[in-house]
């Protein structure tokens, strides 16, 4: 058998879900953006795109419920300065696609028509980060059901405590085909899984939670029993710890961040600031400041969609452009944003590869990949033995932050009190309060430990969610703001 260049497969896999059982091939895509194109436009594009995804959950000992679901359709867009037309249809047909095609070519005004040139085909850089097998077809019904019940029976084993153990298999399998005004041709195959574990354990009346898992795009063998085990480790573990917790001091204090999915904090409070439709509007925190220190020395943050099998990572975004490591903070000064089209023509700067869309309904948009701080050179424990009395946070659960001033608000699932360089006890309720921007100053120690996240991100912005990853290093913050109970 002669394999073809991954490239060229992915693309035949796109014509082959998305064109060809629809009696479509390119000349009607060529076509369409022709119909786009009579008219004076910056931009236009043509997205389709095929989803199944599968979902399964245990609770109480049994799968009490599945999900099975397939969606397809085309997005069809139009760009004029930084006004966009779009329209979208869950019918792939010709006339479904010319009538959209001549609805939004409407943003440009009457009597601009003008007859469109004509381009040459180009097939888009892509890369080769991931396999393109269905996940969902990795295992069958009786082994997915046994995997969840795997995850039960080794938390109630872990611990006579636990009284409670939710567990949920998410597959999906996305195929999408990009077609550009300038010719620009491009398609991805994107799996996707994710296995996540809730537990509640209960100890003289009192009940707490943990939670884990991870997952990426890859098959799902990747969750073997060593990968269970680890996760369910960690959920057991967290909420065990909450047991044990006080209430949480309150006030200014030194702050250590724990590696990996602490990072989320990072992509909430920094990474947002620095996507580019929010700078060229001004908006951000960091408009206006490229070349300016933003940091301390030592901080360097990047966006970076090409690491193999992650959860954020593409090898092509939605806008047909190969994803980038994108260098956004080196060693505190802030060197660029992240980008789509439309917003570094606007900006006069080349896109990023972060136009991203949460499927065919949506346009695309400035958004993160995989966003994470690099490492220093100090180890985790002087970090923490560093702390006189403050607060070690190891995970996080839910925050928000404010676009505009920077302003975020984060609460810590699981933290500890630390005296004289010594972790005492779990405490809970803490809340970290504080200016993103401003956060970064503070960074006065960072580890040498930088971790990703297991798997789990996921990225809300203007109504729209994506699978995203974070990370960081174990990171010591000074002066910042903790909201507690106590």
């Amino acid at each position: 058998m002669i394999s073809r260049e991954p490239t060229i497969e992915r693309l035949a896999i796109a014509q082959q879900l998305l064109l060809t059982p629809f009696g479509l091939d390119e000349s009607h895509l060529t076509r369409a953006l022709a119909e786009i194109k009579s008219h004076q436009v910056d931009d236009a594009d043509l997205y389709f795109q095929y989803t199944r995804s599968e979902g399964w959950s245990l609770e109480e000992g049994i799968v009490k419920s599945g999900s099975f679901s397939i969606d397809q359709g085309v997005g069809v867009r139009a760009v004029s300065g930084e006004k966009t037309a779009f329209a979208y249809s869950d019918d792939i047909s010709w006339a479904s696609l010319l009538d959209a095609a001549h609805n939004v070519r409407s943003i440009s005004a009457a009597g601009q028509n003008k007859r469109a040139k004509v381009v040459n085909r180009q097939i888009a850089k892509s890369r080769v980060l991931y396999g393109q097998s269905d996940p969902i077809a990795s295992l069958d019904s009786t082994q997915k059901v046994a995997l969840l019940g795997e995850v039960e029976q080794r938390a109630r084993a872990k611990d006579p405590r636990v009284v409670q153990v939710m567990a949920g298999l998410a597959s999906e399998y996305d195929v999408v085909l990009v077609a550009r005004a300038d010719g620009t041709l491009a398609a991805d195959v994107r799996p996707l899984v994710r296995l996540s574990v809730t537990v509640i354990a209960e100890q003289n009346g009192r009940r707490e939670m943990g939670s884990s898992g991870g997952g990426g795009r890859f098959a799902l063998a990747y969750f073997d029993a060593a990968r269970v085990q680890e996760y369910v480790d960690e959920a057991v573990n967290a909420a065990l710890t909450n047991l044990e917790a006080r209430p949480a001091p309150a006030g200014e204090m030194t702050v250590v961040l724990g590696p990996g999915w602490p990072g989320i904090l990072l992509h909430e409070a920094i990474g947002h600031g620095l996507e580019g439709d929010f700078n060229r509007k001004g908006s951000s925190a960091f408009a206006g400041r490229i070349g300016q220190r933003v940091a301390a020395k030592g901080v360097t943050v990047l966006d970076d969609g090409t690491i193999a099998d992650r959860r954020g990572s593409l090898n092509v975004d939605d806008e047909g452009n190969a994803s980038q490591r994108n260098v956004l903070i080196e060693d505190g000064i802030l060197c660029g944003y992240i980008q789509d089209s439309m917003n570094a023509r606007l900006m006069g700067v080349k896109p990023t590869g972060n136009g991203r869309r949460e499927s065919y309904a949506h346009i695309p948009m400035p958004r993160m990949t995989n966003t994470y701080m690099l490492g220093g050179d100090k180890d985790p424990k002087e970090i923490i033995a560093s702390i006189k009395k403050g607060l070690y946070a190891s995970n996080f659960g839910g925050g928000q932050v404010d676009i505009t001033s920077g302003k975020f608000v984060f609460s810590a699932s699981e933290a500890f009190w630390v005296e004289n360089g010594k972790i005492l006890y779990p405490v809970k309720g803490a809340t970290l309060v504080g200016n993103g921007p401003d956060s970064l100053t503070r960074v006065s120690m960072i580890g040498n430990d930088m971790a990703l996240d297991s798997g789990v991100g996921t990225c809300g912005k203007e109504g729209q969610s994506v699978p995203v990853g974070v990370g960081q290093p174990t990171l010591r913050i000074d002066g910042l703001t903790v909201g507690g109970t106590a």
